[in-house]
């Protein structure tokens, strides 16, 4: 009797529980549109700042991402502002972090977000340690993550390097332990100390532009608690969408999804000349006829018609006349041919490479005559400078400069003038 009273209470305390954070969630709050189950042997690395897939999400989908934390008060209140509007993100946890702090890492994870690594003490280093340091850095965060939430599988086997700061060696130490490597899409660059206002206009203007992705900002930083609230309200405002993304379980199979969809879909680079022209079949375009004028033909008839013949003389056809005969058009048949049986052709004329000055300075050239060089003569001592008091001698007069310091020379007023040749 007294086993059934007790689990009739607790059935009735689970349900007042689950009505009450129902109740929480007020009516118009954002949530959580869907939620992506990823398996992290199939996609290794993720994030188009640096890697060639990103999540299979689709137009304005964006997944929150928080670095470096838990650190109070600023990822309490970034947690009070994610469930004022029941959104779920992905925390990258530092281990050391969650050693002094493991009572908000646990309430991180007890209020549905996803739990991850960002190393255990953060070192800026990634990018030129060795595998054997980066297993060090990773593993330990990991330890100090399970050990803070007392369950293995409540750390998601995600990754993120610190800094971005990547190297083949340490993500290929990751994919062989089925460690997903998060990069990101976008960033609001709130680590650079700039405010509130700042950090929210540039999350939403990139986040715009791109359309969607993963979302980088950091739960350590005050100004980024302060800006939380307007990111949120702005992507409601925009119809942006939250999605949650867990690891795949036994329990929990993987999304369903095609490759190309976690391909990254890259700006199409602008073209370049020459451009090409795509349109439909359309008529030929009819151009309005030259005007004799143009060809310095006088009128002198009515109608004037023009042979547009290849020659010096101008032909007129006055109305009525007989037409003028036909010009072949491009390519011109040959008018010479060189038999079969030749074996040597004709060679141009010296007379076709020869080239001839139409205008020439001073009179035409003359047998050159080889001119001996004078022999170098010593140079002359600089006269001494008058004294000039203290400071020594008066410096020598300097030529005039013109341009950036370059000695004007006075050009040659000899020049005789053009000769025809």
């Amino acid at each position: 009797m007294r086993s059934t009273i007790a689990a009739s209470f607790l059935v009735a305390s689970l349900v007042g529980i689950g009505t009450a954070t129902a109740a929480e969630c007020p009516a118009g709050a954002l949530g959580v549109s869907r939620t992506i189950v990823v398996d992290p042997s199939e996609h290794v690395r993720l994030g188009s700042m640096q890697y060639s897939e990103s999540l299979p999400l689709k137009d304005h989908e964006v997944v929150l991402t928080f670095d470096d934390g838990p650190l109070p008060p600023y990822t309490n209140r970034i947690l009070d502002t994610l469930a004022s509007e029941c959104v779920k993100a992905t925390f990258f946890m530092v281990g050391r972090m969650v050693r002094g702090y493991p009572a908000i890492a646990r309430r991180v994870y007890n209020e549905g977000h996803t739990v991850a690594n960002h190393s255990q003490s953060h070192p800026f280093t990634f990018h030129k340690m060795s595998v054997d340091q980066a297993s060090q850095e990773i593993e330990d965060g990991f330890g100090s993550l399970r050990f803070a939430l007392g369950d293995p599988k409540a750390v998601a086997p995600f990754f993120r390097i610190p800094g971005l700061l990547r190297q083949n060696s340490v993500e290929q130490y990751l994919a062989a332990h089925n460690y997903m490597t998060w990069s990101v899409d976008f960033a609001a660059d709130d680590w650079t100390h700039i405010n509130a206002q700042e950090i929210a206009r540039r999350a939403i203007s990139r986040i715009e532009a791109r359309g969607k992705g993963i979302l980088l900002l950091h739960d350590i930083q005050p100004a980024t608690a302060l800006a939380f609230p307007e990111i949120l309200k702005e992507l409601k405002a925009r119809g942006f969408k939250i999605v949650h993304v867990v690891p795949a379980t036994p329990d929990q199979p993987k999304t369903v999804t095609e490759p190309e969809q976690w391909a990254v879909r890259h700006a199409p680079e602008p073209k370049i000349w020459p451009r090409t022209l795509v349109s439909g079949e359309s008529p030929e375009p009819v151009l309005a006829a030259p005007s004799p004028a143009s060809f310095g033909i006088e009128k002198f008839g009515p109608v004037i018609k023009v042979a547009m013949a290849q020659t010096f003389e101008r032909k007129v056809v006055s109305d009525g006349s007989a037409p003028l005969p036909q010009v072949p058009l491009w390519p011109r048949p040959v008018t010479y041919s060189v038999p079969a049986d030749a074996q040597v052709l004709p060679v141009p004329g010296a007379h076709n490479f020869k080239y001839s000055r139409v205008f020439r300075l001073g009179p035409p050239d003359g047998p050159k005559v080889a001119v001996k060089k004078p022999a170098p003569t010593a140079a002359k001592p600089a006269a001494a400078q008058p004294y000039n008091g203290l400071f020594g001698p008066a410096p020598a007069a300097r030529p005039h400069a013109y341009g950036h310091q370059l000695t004007g020379v006075r050009p040659p007023t000899n020049l005789s003038a053009p000769q025809m040749r």
